[in-house]
């Protein structure tokens, strides 16, 4: 036996692992201390009631013999495709069924599409990152380059000619700065991979969040883009599902002449079973009159809790990104500290947790992350006490 030695080469533990343990040991020796969560992006609200009376009548069927279902499509039931297709048409952007792949989420899809691709290929991400883009190549041997996305920048990094790359990964609205590319910067990064003979991963998993005109959703909306991109996207943070486990792949036609689209569906079908059947009518429930209103009002929620953190910076005077466009509010450390510096700092003072901007590169250290996926009262109670702590 022979083990895979590139796993040696992956960080031994898991950024969210080690916050939990540090949080962990902090609330043994402070019990009577509240300790308030700003940093895992996980969604608090509960599912919408389309979406639960839609997991109720799947599960209803499931129980009778004459609407009872087994195994189904890997790639999807027809009728979730169908809905993502007129989702994407709303914005006219025109899919065919056989390019929208129903996956258990954008984090899955994003390690397991690697496994089309050869071990030769060069991957460029920016830098600081979603740490499973990085995680995921080195676990497969990939050779790993950088770009840098700066506050200079605006931490969206654009294309450089004189580098070479075949995989390239942008995340727009980005995790975990929050910063969006607008399209015509897309348009760049779609004419610089089309002269490569790149491809995007486009992770597009917080393209709900959006609002600005201008400002990307899909790179599909970029001419060019489908010869060039695969789009990953998910119901976790749209209508969450972060518990309940959906997402979609689009790998157009137009990719590799069809060949990327035909590996993939030969992948998923080898080593995937499918989506279950109530949790496809679930997500296709997001796409209903009922459950469209009921989830803007929870993402209206969030972006409102992003407001309050906000407000509570531009008060204090501290430079930030995000938080407009974006459920991530990624803040410069105040005082020149460093990033798991000021975590210490939050939650020893404020008992307020981050997510230190170190864990997610070189390029993060020194920033901060917070989230805007709370509970309104914990977000008002968290920046009240984050100014009263640095108005000190």
């Amino acid at each position: 036996m022979k083990l895979n030695q590139n796993y040696f080469n992956v960080n031994d533990s898991y950024l969210f692992s080690d916050i939990a343990k540090k949080v962990a040991a902090y609330q043994a020796a402070n019990p009577q201390k509240k300790v308030l969560r700003l940093g895992i992006g996980d969604v608090t609200l509960p599912l919408a009631p389309a979406v639960v009376a839609a997991l109720h009548s799947a599960a209803d069927e499931m129980g009778r013999r004459e609407s009872f279902r087994g195994y189904g499509p890997e790639q999807g039931y027809p009728f979730l495709k169908e809905a993502v297709r007129g989702y994407y048409d709303e914005r006219g952007i025109r899919l065919d069924g056989g390019e929208i792949f129903i996956s258990d989420g954008a984090k899955s899809d994003l390690g397991n599409i690697l496994d089309i691709f050869g071990q030769d290929n060069v991957v460029l991400i920016p830098d600081p990152v979603y740490p499973v883009y990085v995680d995921t190549n080195v676990m497969a041997g990939r050779k790993v380059t950088y770009m840098n996305a700066t506050e200079e920048n605006g931490f969206l990094p654009m294309p450089d000619y004189s580098v070479d790359a075949d995989i390239i990964y942008l995340c727009s609205p980005n995790n975990p700065t929050g910063a969006a590319y607008s399209l015509q910067q897309l348009k760049e990064w779609v004419d610089y991979a089309n002269a490569k003979g790149a491809v995007i991963l486009y992770d597009a998993a917080y393209e709900c969040f959006v609002s600005e005109d201008g400002l990307a959703r899909s790179i599909f909306a970029v001419e060019g883009a489908k010869a060039c991109a695969i789009e990953f996207c998910s119901f976790s943070k749209m209508a969450g599902f972060t518990g309940t486990r959906c997402g979609w792949t689009v790998v157009p036609e137009q990719l590799a002449g069809g060949k990327a689209n035909r590996m993939w569906l030969r992948r998923q079908t080898t080593k995937f079973n499918g989506v279950p059947y109530i949790v496809q009518r679930a997500a296709e429930a997001v796409f209903t009159p009922d459950g469209r209103r009921q989830i803007a009002g929870n993402i209206n929620y969030y972006m409102n809790n992003a407001r309050i953190i906000a407000r509570a910076l531009e008060e204090l005077g501290i430079w930030f990104a995000g938080g407009k466009n974006s459920p991530y509010i990624w803040l410069k450390c105040p005082g020149g500290m460093g990033s798991w510096q000021f975590f210490d700092y939050l939650l020893e003072n404020a008992q307020v947790v981050g997510t230190p901007g170190a864990g997610f590169g070189r390029n993060g250290e020194g920033f901060f992350r917070l989230t805007a996926f709370g509970s309104e009262e914990v977000t008002r109670e968290a920046a009240d006490r984050i100014k009263r702590l640095l108005l000190k």
